[in-house]
């Protein structure tokens, strides 16, 4: 196993969220583990993160580690083509972006999933974070995003 340790980043600018997006592009979420809980105003994500820091020397030898991301001060959800219907339907999360109002500082959060699935959080202001646990796990599959030749 990897000897960096589990992250732990918080993002309070659009530039912190990038950092954050970078580090959970190509994660991977079960529908059933997008989680909004209206009455504390949160909304997270039990993720398999691809540990992309950790760097690959070979196609076949990457990790895993199992992560936590929310967004605090969620004040409403949107969602276009992901739904919960299917709790056991695999969702790939591509990017987060920030796009912050006129008025700060509140704004969208958007999360970005393969096959144009989004998911937007209006917030009322930027409070994200990324939780890595100490479980981790090798994958023989690097996530690629060029097109296969066939």
């Amino acid at each position: 196993m990897s000897e960096l340790k589990p992250l732990r980043l918080l993002a309070e600018e659009a530039e912190d969220l990038e950092i954050i997006s970078a580090a959970v592009q190509d994660s991977v979420v079960k529908a059933e583990n997008l989680n909004y809980e209206a009455r504390i105003r949160r909304f997270s994500l039990e993720i398999n993160r691809y540990r992309w820091e950790e760097g690959v020397q070979k196609r076949h030898d990457g990790e895993r580690i199992r992560s936590l991301l929310a967004f605090d001060g969620v004040l409403g959800v949107k969602t276009r083509a992901v739904t919960k219907a299917d709790p056991e339907l695999i969702l790939s999360l591509l990017q987060v972006t920030f796009t912050p109002d006129e008025e700060p500082p509140g704004g969208t959060v958007t999360l970005l999933f393969a096959g144009d699935g989004e998911i937007a959080l209006k917030v009322e202001a930027l409070d994200a974070t990324l939780l890595d646990s100490d479980y981790i796990w090798n994958t023989r599959h690097t996530p690629s995003h060029e097109r296969r030749k066939r």
